[in-house]
């Protein structure tokens, strides 16, 4: 509850120096340059925050909404059927103009008349749109696209950790904040969807309004806490992209930035989950050969992504992405697996399972070659791996011997990879507490015997060789300790 009080309080300041050049990570830059045309970046806070400071406004996503109505100053204007199909255009401008208004959620019992009318406005602009009762004139378009920009870019709500200070955001620990304006705000969304899939909206008239800051602006929007609104950007921008052909290679970069920002400074964002479930499905679409800008953001933006702390919340999606690469072209097996050891969790328990579920989805797609190219590394860190103290690492590395592809890459590879997890499985054998990761130490050692069975006797005389100068070693040094013990007494 203290929370949520908090967070109507306050409001975040915008990010003003978020970084949104295309260079290496750390280079700071207020303005983007891209074919010739230099976008402005655009504040967390929505230009509404800057208003006093603009009285001249050139672009519909820089607008600035007017002060809320009087009570009993917006009129209820005629539904689109009611009205002669020769003055809809009006009609629709008009009811733009009622929706340019907003509203305090943070009192339910206020101008409760004014926010119906709104609310029940927005309704028909959306069937208006989704009917496809008439192509709307571009001025109305332009409007439109300027109604929206004042409703939904604005100041967010301070993140759960601004007001608790905790560490690590997670999802489980409390509820998500739910924006009291979202009657209004959903269907803000829901127009723009409509409009964005439409079959009538001409692009090149549309890519007039939803220009490279808006799609800036819409990004910022991805750090809300309302999973609600999280889930209509995903949408909204994964339409944007697959319609607006010229905005892809923008929409690539300045979602790499936003990565930068997350791995490299904050570590907090809401919405990395959803970006990268939009990217799972544009990764699903790049054409062979694969580009080197692709290749680049594999190893610059999604491998890094294994990094922060707060992995758990979007690794399901990062994993997708990761393993259509290595699907999409699997020279770059190597290369992911190379990147999973390098950001491998020392002490992070649940991180490791989360990283050899991964490791699994991945080695499933790799070749016999690029395979051998990593495979001493990657099964010294299985080794390890099946030692853990912690049963559920042991027990998810040992499942890696359920999966047909990945034991017979093993198999083929049997000589080098058998002598390195020998006695990691002897270990196991002898003195794991956890008696499931027992049992299959034991079946793993029972499949590596039927496989080669003097590569077995040979890697066991070798464990018993290295046992034996141990204990050797140990008695040597007791017997030592107990002459010097002598020599003082």
């Amino acid at each position: 509850m203290f929370n949520k009080i908090m967070k109507r309080g306050h409001r975040k300041v915008a990010k003003s120096e978020a970084d949104f050049s295309y260079g290496p990570p750390g280079r700071s830059s207020g303005s983007v340059s891209t074919s010739n045309v230099v976008v402005n970046h655009a504040s967390r806070g929505g230009a509404s925050s800057n208003a006093s400071q603009v009285p001249n406004l050139t672009s519909s996503s820089d607008a600035v909404a007017p002060p809320p109505p009087a009570p009993g100053t917006i009129e209820n204007l005629p539904m689109f059927r009611d009205v002669p199909v020769s003055e809809r255009q009006s009609i629709f401008l008009r009811k733009l103009q009622i929706c340019c208004f907003q509203f305090d959620f943070s009192d339910t019992m206020k101008m409760v008349r004014e926010k119906e009318i709104k609310r029940q406005t927005l309704v028909e602009l959306v069937d208006f749109i989704q009917s496809g009762s008439g192509k709307i004139t571009e001025t109305n378009q332009e409007e439109m696209i300027r109604m929206i920009s004042m409703n939904i870019f604005r100041c967010l709500p301070p993140a759960s950790h601004e007001n608790t200070g905790s560490e690590i955001m997670d999802p489980e620990d409390d509820e998500p904040y739910l924006d009291p304006s979202w009657p209004h705000l959903q269907l803000v969304y829901e127009l723009l969807l409509r409009y964005v899939v439409s079959s009538d909206t001409d692009t090149k008239i549309a890519k007039r309004y939803i220009d490279h800051s808006f799609v800036l602006k819409l990004l910022d929007l991805f750090d809300s806490e309302d999973p609600r609104e999280r889930e209509y950007l995903k949408t909204i921008l994964h339409r944007i992209y697959g319609k607006f052909m010229v905005h892809r290679p923008f929409i690539r970069k300045a979602i790499n930035n936003i990565f930068y920002r997350f791995i490299y400074e904050t570590e907090r964002h809401s919405g990395i989950a959803e970006l990268l479930e939009i990217l799972g499905s544009i990764i699903n679409g790049f054409a062979l050969p694969m580009k080197e800008e692709h290749k680049l953001f594999l190893g610059r933006a999604l491998i890094p992504l294994h990094k922060p702390k707060p992995i758990a919340m979007y690794h399901q999606q990062l994993s997708y992405c990761i393993t259509q690469f290595v699907e999409k072209d699997y020279k770059l097996a190597d290369t992911v697996i190379n990147g999973l050891l390098k950001y491998w969790p020392v002490t992070n328990c649940q991180k490791e399972v989360l990283f050899l579920g991964e490791l699994e989805e991945v080695l499933e797609a790799t070749q016999a070659a690029e395979f051998q190219r990593c495979m001493v590394p990657l099964f010294r860190q299985v080794a390890r791996c099946l030692n853990s103290s912690h049963f559920q690492v042991a027990e998810r590395a040992l499942f890696l011997w359920n999966n047909e592809h990945i034991v017979g890459l093993i198999a083929q590879n049997r000589n080098i990879i058998l002598p390195i997890i020998f006695e990691a499985l002897e270990k196991n054998i002898q003195s794991h507490w956890n008696q499931a990761v027992h049992g299959l130490s034991i079946n793993v050692r029972k499949m590596f015997l039927e496989m080669d069975a003097d590569l077995f006797e040979e890697c066991q005389r070798q464990y018993l060789e290295r046992e034996a100068r141990a204990k050797e070693l140990e008695e040597q040094r007791e017997l030592t300790w107990q002459r010097l013990a002598a020599q003082q007494g």
